[in-house]
């Protein structure tokens, strides 16, 4: 019979924590017999990772995979019970812990190159072996790393974009002019985007479709084998919105549109010269037009940022 019956990790369910707050906790140790000199400790780790394959001299006959990765530590933090007499009886014994987060991390993430994980581990040993041990991954929201990224979030913004169009076989032309304005356009996790539409169609016929979409562009920094740098772009839609609309020909429509944000998202980021990606958003709004083949496209920058716990906005 095994001396440690089970050992439990016992936190807050589906708690995101933010950058700078804490993390209370309990190890739950139970034990079939006595322990003596036992070692009870529980750790906190953040870390990232990312891994991509690149094709080189893709032109040539000699070309060749090469294996592009990086990674960063964020935490790590033990914290090591005290235990009188280093002696423990059987049953079972409760043991609280504290953490406190940095004020700058980046959030949890996952993609098909990417990583960001932070996660708890507790653990039970002997002098000479580990008995037992549990992990539970945490859900963190990262913050702002650069406090620029504040500037020109707390004015309107308006994006226009024109299009000459040609129809009925290129003997009709016209003009459809997309505009997308927001009060602001920076934004925190779980805020709602809202944003207004104009959709001002100087052609004859009418249009029925114009979709909405937040994208997020993740630049990858890696390195080869070499130490020799690489970038990677990655797009991803983050959420869709398909306005269903009648915008009559010569008349200007406006739509009002809104996106819940998550409650969990990455940050904007400016440089990734300390980490291993670099984050923006764009708020794209599209303007189908089938009966000419084409389409209207605005593109809006939106930043995402929070400040840590304890920290002013200004």
């Amino acid at each position: 019979m095994s001396v440690v019956k089970s050992i439990n990790l016992v936190l807050p369910e589906d708690t995101v924590y933010l950058a700078g707050s804490s993390i209370d906790g309990q190890v739950i140790l139970s034990l079939n017999k006595s322990l003596i000199n036992p070692i009870v400790k529980v750790e906190l780790v953040g870390r990232g990772y990312l891994e991509w394959n690149e094709e080189i001299n893709a032109d040539k006959d000699y070309s060749r995979d090469i294996v592009c990765n990086n990674k960063a530590d964020y935490i790590n933090k033990t914290k090591t019970f005290k235990i009188a007499d280093n002696w423990l009886g059987s049953g079972t014994h409760t043991f609280d812990f504290h953490f406190n987060l940095p004020d700058r991390l980046p959030s949890t993430f996952t993609s098909n190159i990417a990583r960001v994980s932070y996660f708890v581990k507790a653990s039970c040993a002997s002098r000479e072996l580990i008995l037992a041990k549990q992990k539970k991954y945490l859900l963190v929201q990262g913050t702002s790393g650069i406090l620029k990224d504040k500037i020109q979030s707390q004015y309107p913004l308006v994006v226009e974009v024109d299009k000459h169009i040609a129809y009925h076989c290129c003997f009709k032309h016209g003009l459809v002019i997309l505009r997308i304005s927001l009060e602001k356009n920076t934004f925190a996790p779980g805020e709602h985007i809202i944003f207004t539409t104009e959709i001002d169609n100087q052609t004859s016929r009418s249009i029925r479709k114009v979709v909405f979409a937040l994208y997020s562009i993740i630049l990858y920094l890696g390195y080869t084998v070499r130490a020799e740098r690489r970038f990677l772009e990655d797009r991803n839609e983050v959420m869709r919105l398909e306005s269903k609309t009648k915008a009559a020909s010569f008349e200007v429509t406006k739509i009002t549109s809104m996106f819940p944000l998550p409650k969990l998202l990455s940050v904007s980021s400016m440089s990734i010269a300390n980490d291993i990606m670099e984050v923006r958003y764009e708020l794209i709004g599209t303007v189908y037009l089938p009966w000419s083949m084409t389409t209207v496209v605005a593109k809006v920058p939106i930043i995402i940022r929070t400040t840590a716990v304890g920290i002013p906005e200004d």
